[in-house]
């Protein structure tokens, strides 16, 4: 009957001591992560980039979407603007304007890529000559 109590006591004591580890490392994941947040500079960004449709919504915002360090990319069909959240740490506002523009659509300060552009459905072929970043 003691080795049981014995037993059970060293297999508890054994498993508080993990439960105790595990606390530890998550708190410490959890700290790390805070840091790597606080070490993030966010700059937030607005231009113009012309298009018509949904269509060319879902595109612009996929190609702005998909630079490295964008964490978001609202494009206004209306207003033909986008405003972009970035960290300015991994990547900067010309590296957006550039996939934007790769994706077919002309931005303030990138033409879009004429192959690009002629692949692009009809709907979203837009005027070039098109008002951008209207308010």
């Amino acid at each position: 009957m003691k080795r049981v109590i014995l037993s059970v006591t060293v297999i508890m004591a054994i498993g508080l001591t993990s439960c105790k580890n595990e606390a530890k490392q998550e708190k410490e994941t959890t700290e790390t992560k805070t840091e790597v947040s606080e070490d993030m500079a966010m700059a937030d960004i607005s231009f113009g980039v012309r298009g018509n449709c949904g269509m060319c919504k879902s595109t612009i915002e996929k190609a702005a979407n998909s630079v490295e360090g964008v964490a978001s990319a609202n494009w206004d069909v209306d207003k033909k603007k986008i405003d972009v959240s970035f960290d300015d740490t991994k990547t900067d506002a010309m590296a957006i304007h550039k996939a934007i523009a790769a994706s077919g659509y002309d931005t303030e300060k990138v033409a879009g890529s004429e192959e690009a552009y002629k692949d692009l459905p009809g709907c979203c072929q837009y005027d070039h000559e098109m008002t951008m970043n209207q308010k």
